[in-house]
């Protein structure tokens, strides 16, 4: 996938303060589904809502997508979402079950944290931040950045849950096996919305994003941005439109925003 195609254009940069702001005033020279960005460190990496990445030069994989799915209504956009967590999440699983590696880990549970962080047991081995560009109801410009943990053996910032494949491997990590592997699976999912039966995959993918979360059954402490007391809910649903939805024990429902509530560890 990684091959040079009339559908798919990749940048390598070695230096760049973030792939997503690159791309952000970057325009294809010719009609690309797929333009992929990788850089070997940023200088200035995001996350959501401003939160910084923490990457080591030439360590992890530093990447975004930028997509022109013009036949995607923006209030199905949450779908891109899905879409990508669930690659990147299928590349990880696919690495950590490689029957030629040794010793290899066992009991590890790779989910997808609403709405698109991805973890193994309870770290953060990857994150995902998504920015769109819409023209009237549907979107115009969607630049997916993605940071992913593979070779950095330690980490400094103030994260509280960091890990790299390294980590859980005990070896390194060919970062570019992993990145073929990402992009093989998230152009699995993007083709199936750009083509006729793009209801039927947008359902087929939301289903197994739903089946992927963390902490998906049973009750579990989640805590509101006003209150320094947790309460108890089970993921109910997930919205088209990105909201979480969690049943509380009297079966009342709520609805919530990112950033509306958190996990409670």
């Amino acid at each position: 996938m990684l091959d040079a195609s009339p559908f798919f254009q990749m940048i390598e940069l070695d230096e760049v303060n973030s792939t997503n702001s690159y791309l952000a005033g970057y325009r294809p020279p010719r009609p690309t589904d797929i333009t992929l960005v990788t850089a070997e460190y940023q200088t200035a990496g995001r996350g959501q809502t401003g939160n910084s990445w923490e990457s080591e030069r030439s360590q992890n994989l530093l990447f975004s997508l930028l997509l022109h799915p013009h036949s995607l209504p923006a209030a199905q956009m949450f779908v891109l979402s899905e879409a990508i967590a669930l690659a990147i999440r299928g590349a990880i699983i696919s690495f950590l079950n490689d029957k030629s590696v040794r010793d290899r880990p066992s009991a590890l549970d790779v989910t997808v944290k609403w709405p698109n962080d991805i973890y193994v047991n309870d770290c953060k081995i990857g994150g995902i931040l998504i920015e769109n560009t819409l023209r009237g109801q549907y979107i115009d410009r969607c630049i997916i950045g993605c940071g992913v943990n593979i070779n950095q053996a330690t980490f400094h910032s103030d994260a509280p849950n960091p890990v790299s494949l390294r980590q859980l491997l005990g070896h390194d990590v060919e970062r570019r096996f992993v990145l073929e592997a990402i992009i093989d699976n998230f152009n699995h999912h993007y083709s199936s919305l750009q083509s006729s039966e793009a209801t039927a995959a947008a359902t087929e993918i939301h289903s197994a994003y739903l089946a992927a979360l963390y902490r998906r059954q049973g009750l579990h402490p989640y805590r509101l941005p006003s209150s320094p007391t947790p309460f108890l809910a089970e993921i109910a649903d997930v919205q088209p439109s990105g909201h979480l939805i969690l049943r509380d024990p009297s079966g009342t429902l709520h609805r919530f925003a990112f950033k509306e509530v958190s996990f409670d560890f």
